[in-house]
């Protein structure tokens, strides 16, 4: 089984991106956007504060008809952030972020953010493992003895 470390090794290194609480929700989405990601992680003096998602701002157009451009991102993030560790299994992760119905995951080691992962990062890892497992049945079933080859004479 994939851990989270794993899956942030193979992406090799990414700076996490994060936002303040007091800065603008224009510039969180704008960033967002330039970095082609679904969320920042908000950010007060090195603690989590809270998480900024598409979605929290897609419920803040929708409902609040505030404007982007004049609202703290404090006022529309989610302050209850779930976290994991890079230790636990990318499946772990799944199920955390289906019984919590979230799509993105912050990674903390000793009390500092690592990492971001997302439900699209877990999808992709999963069926590169269940492809790698398909392939070695494959293989398996077209050659169960690997091997030297056998001369037939007895």
């Amino acid at each position: 089984m994939s851990t989270i470390q794993s899956l942030l090794d193979s992406r090799g290194p990414r700076e996490v991106q994060t936002i303040g609480p007091e800065e603008m929700v224009f510039a969180a989405v704008t960033r967002m956007v330039e970095h082609n990601i679904g969320a920042m992680i908000v950010v007060e003096d090195n603690t989590i504060k809270g998480i900024m998602t598409e979605r929290d701002y897609l419920r803040f157009v929708t409902v609040q008809g505030k404007t982007a451009r004049d609202t703290a991102v404090s006022e529309l993030m989610t302050s209850r952030v779930i976290y994991i560790t890079p230790e636990i299994t990318v499946e772990e992760a799944m199920a955390i972020m289906t019984e919590q119905r979230i799509r993105h995951l912050p990674v903390m080691t000793e009390g500092r953010l690592v990492g971001v992962v997302s439900i699209g990062d877990l999808v992709k890892e999963i069926s590169k493992n269940q492809e790698a497992k398909i392939n070695f049945l494959q293989e398996y079933i077209s050659d169960p003895y690997p091997g030297p080859a056998k001369s037939g004479k007895a």
